[in-house]
Parts: structure tokens; C-alpha cells; sequence
């Protein structure tokens, strides 16, 4: 089995488990070769809260750059109201981008 349909069990498991409402949204984080992209998605509506990605700004290492993404959705939330979420992972190990961004959201106020 490849990398990808791995990763996608282990998503497939935490789904059964993690669910967002407009209280306390799901922070779903992708991880691209390049890029990084994370959401605060309400599963209840269907709807997507917040939304922030490395797109605009790619200065310095990724790492760097996931960690300001979390920074930069941190800031969004608190501006729609959002102090809580529950972290998806997406099925990618919680190490690097995904941890950096993980640690820059708290940092910049959310609680998960």
C-alpha cells in the first residue's frame, strides 16, 4: 500500500470520531508538497468558518511558514467569535508542518 492510502485509513478513522459544530469547529489541516492550508469547518452546517493557507506569503522555511498559518487562523477565529476547536490532523503524522501550525494556532489564542 502507498503512503496516500495509508494516510487516508488513519483519516478515515479519526473521522469516525472528530466532528465540528459552530461552537466549537473541526481545524482541518492539508499538507502539500509546497504548501499548507488549514480550516475551521463547522460538519454540522457543511460549512467552512475560517480559512488561511501559506499561499500569499512563502518567505523563510516551510516550517516557518505553517507556523504563521496557524498564527494568521488563530487571529481570524478570534475575529469571528472562535475561541475552541478540535484539531484533525487529516491523517498525517504530528510532527513538522503539521505540529508547527498546531503550535502557532495556540499561540495565537485557539484551544484544542
Amino acid at each position: 500500500m502507498t503512503n496516500q492510502i495509508l494516510r487516508k485509513k488513519r483519516h478515515a478513522k479519526i473521522r469516525k470520531q472528530i466532528s465540528g459544530t459552530a461552537a466549537r469547529p473541526r481545524l482541518c489541516v492539508y499538507r502539500s508538497l509546497t504548501s499548507i492550508y488549514a480550516q475551521l469547518i463547522d460538519d454540522v452546517a457543511g460549512k467552512t468558518l475560517v480559512a488561511s493557507s501559506d499561499l500569499k506569503t512563502k518567505k523563510g522555511s516551510k516550517v516557518d511558514s505553517a507556523k504563521n498559518v496557524g498564527l494568521e487562523l488563530a487571529k481570524l477565529a478570534k475575529e469571528n467569535k472562535i475561541e475552541e476547536c478540535v484539531f484533525d490532523r487529516n491523517g498525517y503524522k504530528f510532527h513538522g508542518r503539521v505540529k508547527s501550525l498546531a503550535e502557532g494556532a495556540r499561540e495565537g489564542g485557539l484551544k484544542f
